[in-house]
Formats: C-alpha cells, sequence, structure tokens
C-alpha cells in the first residue's frame, strides 16, 4: 500500500496546530447560529467582540471567524466603524426566503410516500399543540419550524436538510417583527396538523397543494406587516 508523500505529511503536522483553533471557531458558531434560531439574539443586536469574549472565554480572532461564517449565512451584517449586528430583514428577503422554502418543502412533500420519515413531522406537530395548550408561543415557534425542517427532511436529502435548517434560522429574524407570537403561529397550527394528515394517508397532492397556500399565507402575513411598520 503507498504510503502519503513526505511533502503531504509535512503539510498534516502544521495543519494539527490549527485543529485546536478551527474547532473553537466551529462551537462559537454553532452556538451563536443557535441562539440566533432560537430568539435569543435578535435583529438588530450589536455583537460586541469585547463582551462575548469575555462571557464565552475565546479570542477576538476567534469571533472574527466564527461571524465571517455567520456573515456568509446571511445571520448577522458587518458595518463599518460600527461592528457587527444581527441581520434585519426586509420583505424582499422574505419573499426570498419564501420562494426558496416551496421548493425545498414541496421536494420533501412528493418524497413522503414510503419514506419512513413521517414520525418526526408528527412528533413535530403534537410539540406544537402541547406547547399552545400550555400557552408557551415561543416553544410553538421552535415546533413550527421543527415541522418544516422535518418536511423537507423526508427527502433524506443532508444537503436540502442543512440548507432548510439555514433559512429557518434566518426567518426566526422576520418573526422579531410581529409583537403577538400567537397571533403569527396559532392560525397555522391546524394547518400543520392538516398537512401532517394527508401525509399520513398518502394524499400528498393535496398536502402539497395545502403547503403551497399556507407557505404563500405566511409570507403575506410577515411582508404585511413589514410595510406596515415602514409606512
Amino acid at each position: 500500500m503507498d504510503s502519503s508523500p513526505p511533502d503531504l505529511l509535512g503539510e498534516f503536522a502544521a495543519d494539527r496546530l490549527l485543529l485546536g483553533r478551527s474547532s473553537t471557531v466551529r462551537r462559537v458558531t454553532d452556538l451563536l447560529r443557535d441562539r440566533i434560531a432560537a430568539g435569543a439574539l435578535r435583529s438588530g443586536t450589536r455583537l460586541s467582540e469585547e463582551a462575548l469574549g469575555g462571557a464565552l472565554g475565546v479570542s477576538r480572532n476567534t469571533l472574527r471567524e466564527a461571524f465571517r461564517v455567520l456573515a456568509h449565512e446571511r445571520l448577522v451584517v458587518h458595518e463599518m466603524n460600527r461592528g457587527v449586528f444581527v441581520r434585519s430583514l426586509g420583505p424582499e428577503d422574505v419573499a426570498d426566503i419564501y420562494l426558496t422554502r416551496r421548493a425545498l418543502e414541496t421536494a420533501g412533500v412528493r418524497s413522503a410516500t414510503g419514506s419512513g420519515r413521517l414520525a418526526a413531522v408528527n412528533e413535530a406537530v403534537a410539540a406544537g399543540e402541547s406547547a399552545a395548550r400550555d400557552g408557551d408561543w415561543a416553544a410553538v415557534a421552535d415546533a413550527d419550524l421543527g415541522f418544516h425542517r422535518a418536511i423537507g427532511a423526508l427527502t433524506g436529502s443532508e444537503r436540502i436538510d442543512a440548507y432548510l435548517a439555514g433559512l429557518l434560522a434566518e426567518l426566526r429574524l422576520a418573526f422579531a417583527v410581529m409583537d403577538d407570537p400567537r397571533a403569527l403561529h396559532e392560525p397555522f397550527l391546524r394547518r400543520n396538523r392538516r398537512i401532517a394528515d394527508l401525509l399520513t394517508t398518502d394524499r400528498t397532492d393535496r398536502a402539497e397543494a395545502e403547503l403551497v397556500r399556507y407557505l404563500d399565507d405566511a409570507r403575506e402575513l410577515i411582508v404585511a406587516r413589514m410595510r406596515q411598520d415602514a409606512g
């Protein structure tokens, strides 16, 4: 068996020194992304290198690398002479997100028959209904996003799952414009159940049509509120 070339082994030895740092960057990036997705870091929040570095016990360089990754994912923006901020979305951003979601989630619906992944869809619906009964609308929002991610996961594609997860984290930023999370999420609980029931009974054509109407209605609800605020 051929061994690795000596010059390549030398490069690997040098790369090993970077592994600890890159692992830290990844963990910090994942943590900040999760906080944004959970709504703990809202649109417009300034991400102070000094404050975050002290709280997390990491260097400014580590944070800057994490910020670069998040900027590439469209979750934060760097403003010259002001710093890094959690991104604020506009109506055009929301329209684009929903257009992309429509492509990914309808692909999931069309893959539903025989996928063996419908349990996650039904579990997300049940979690949302349970949280609504408890009046925990933040948990309802989490369950709703989990439902849509489970829809995309019906494709069995790791790339679709990862891309949809990023879109849904970005979409969380748009939820900030809605003062009443119950008004945003409650009407869609029944529609989540309807889509799940249609998928469970292999009525995928009807489920896809319902999902398309659902996404269009959700987009219009958020965009209308954004335009109202802007006006």
